[in-house]
């Protein structure tokens, strides 16, 4: 009898979570204002906190009573090195998607995605509310590492905009430069608004091998060398790349293997936020303490479309906000200890 009951209150739970879930979702793609962000935050935190094990391990482990949190300022951050070692999801919910991160060096981040129409929906709202409507543009990716190894989100995401696109000449495209050179010349030549998704050393292979002037194509650099050369800074890589293929601003997209939503810059090379996500920038020197505003630190991500994992990250990524909330990246810590790195252990 008292398994039976148990059972049944598990099932009632469950039903609860997802009502809670599916609501959420309807909802965290229509926020407006910083209020109701704000509220909509501290619920899929106390959601998250009750039921991902391991985030809720880490919040106790900070001593932190999750019905003191009152503020978006007190909600704690999970280092985005978990990823590497445990499952950070919701317990009890089967997953749909795996993603893996390029982990050119050490363990891969393994990010197990409940709802692929969630992932979806960031991406489509995100891209159009930057851009515009998929289905007019034409989207060419030059992601040969990514394709290469599967189980990327950074492909998953292209291929759904390829799919969307009204343009057959949407693709990927893996060493076919000389290809691909042809396909660009044409679009410019008539006047298809283009995007070109590329990985930092295909697209140095490509501006080598080609100048053309692009007038209607935006280039979208998604970071990373993968070993093939010296890392080069962003403004670098954007000034080498204007010199190839013309004036126009070269665009960048933040996004990573444990977040489900992207950032994209603007012509100034500030990237800004969609509605439902927000960064902070914590002290170098704490990880617990907000830095001085306009001052460099940790980049921390708050992305609700995370909403079956975790959406409180602290990433391993240096930023700074501007004054009027946009962000820029400055590069990455190295791979020194950070204070407060003991709380890994916890399980």
């Amino acid at each position: 009898m008292a398994k039976l009951v148990n059972e049944v209150l598990l099932t009632t739970v469950n039903e609860q979570i997802q009502s809670d879930l599916k609501r959420l979702q309807n909802e965290i793609f229509s926020i407006v204002g910083v209020e109701e962000f704000e509220r909509l935050a501290l619920e899929v935190f106390r959601l998250q906190v009750a039921h991902v094990p391991i985030y809720k391990n880490y919040a106790e482990q900070l001593k932190i009573v999750p019905d003191e949190v009152q503020k978006l300022a007190d909600i704690p951050f999970l280092p985005i090195e978990f990823f590497k070692s445990k499952d950070v999801k919701i317990a009890r919910i089967e997953h749909e998607l795996e993603f893996l991160s390029s982990g050119t060096t050490g363990q891969q981040s393994r990010h197990l995605v409940a709802s692929a129409e969630l992932y979806r929906q960031s991406v489509m709202f995100g891209f159009e509310r930057r851009w515009g409507s998929p289905k007019e543009q034409c989207f060419l990716c030059l992601l040969p590492s990514y394709l290469e190894r599967g189980n990327s989100s950074l492909v998953w995401m292209c291929n759904e905009l390829i799919e969307a696109s009204a343009h057959e000449e949407s693709g990927f495209y893996l060493d076919q430069l000389d290809d691909l050179i042809q396909v660009i010349e044409d679009l410019e030549k008539r006047c298809i608004p283009t995007f070109l998704f590329g990985v930092t050393f295909a697209l140095l292979d490509l501006a080598d091998k080609s100048q053309i002037a692009l007038k209607y194509t935006t280039i979208i650099e998604t970071g990373g060398m993968k070993g093939r050369g010296r890392e080069l800074t962003r403004s670098e890589l954007h000034e080498r790349l204007q010199t190839s293929f013309g004036s126009r601003p070269v665009h960048s997209e933040y996004g990573m293997t444990e977040l489900l939503s992207q950032a994209y810059t603007d012509d100034k090379g500030m990237f800004h936020c969609q509605p439902w996500m927000k960064v902070r920038i914590r002290d170098v020197r704490d990880p617990f303490a907000q830095a001085n505003e306009g001052k460099t630190g940790g980049v921390d991500v708050i992305d609700l479309a995370n909403l079956y994992s975790c959406s409180f990250i602290s990433t391993r990524d240096l930023g700074r906000l501007t004054d009027y909330q946009a962000f820029e990246i400055m590069g990455r810590f190295d791979n020194s200890e950070l204070r407060g790195c003991s709380l890994m252990t916890v399980d």
